[in-house]
């Protein structure tokens, strides 16, 4: 398959070309076009049983502490959720205003930038944003060298709205990051009892 080519002039990839925003970003990512949002911890891999057929067999433990990971991930979340309407947010308003707060560069995220980090096709972007700029969240502008690009920004409202929630968070994340480390210690604790 030819690879498109973008608006930029650019050549882009069978990935990029096609509808998943998250194969999109997986390809900008390896391209070295869009920077990976770093996590507040670093998960090591460790050895794991595999069967004959070269495919990993799961150990009891192994469903344990993929349930224990789900679990307080999902708490996280859910908590998330419940401070984002707390401020009379989405939790896809929170997670908008904080990809453009939180976005690299000297300009502000173009909506392309935003699907990208939302997991959200194009148009479904454009719908988040049309419905925060009604609130009073966010205001775009045009790109000021390519007139075909929108750039969103933060009004003051969602300036202060995402400040607020990403202190509470910040503090939550520290536990949930607690949490896993106390979970990985575990499963190292048990890879090495295993001989592995």
């Amino acid at each position: 398959m030819a690879a498109a080519t973008g608006p930029t002039g650019r050549h882009r990839t069978a990935a990029e070309s096609g509808h998943s925003p998250a194969a999109r970003a997986a390809a900008r990512t390896a391209a070295g076009q869009l920077t990976p949002v770093p996590g507040p911890f670093r998960l090591k891999l460790c050895r794991v049983a595999v069967g004959e057929e070269g495919r990993i067999k799961p150990t009891r433990a192994d469903f344990e502490n993929n349930l224990r990971f789900r679990v307080a991930l999902r708490r996280f979340l859910r908590w998330s959720e419940d401070q984002a309407g707390a401020a009379g947010l989405t939790p896809a308003q929170h997670q908008l205003l904080v990809a453009i707060k939180g976005h690299r560069g000297p300009e502000a995220p173009a909506i392309r930038d935003l699907a990208d980090y939302l997991l959200l096709q194009r148009h479904s972007a454009v719908g988040l944003v049309d419905r925060a700029e009604v609130a009073g969240m966010v205001r775009r502008q045009q790109d000021e060298n390519d007139a075909r690009v929108v750039r969103v920004h933060l009004t003051d409202r969602g300036e202060r709205l995402v400040t607020e929630l990403t202190t509470a968070h910040l503090a939550e994340l520290y536990n949930l990051a607690k949490s896993l480390n106390s979970l990985l210690e575990a499963v190292r604790q048990e890879n090495n009892g295993t001989g592995e």
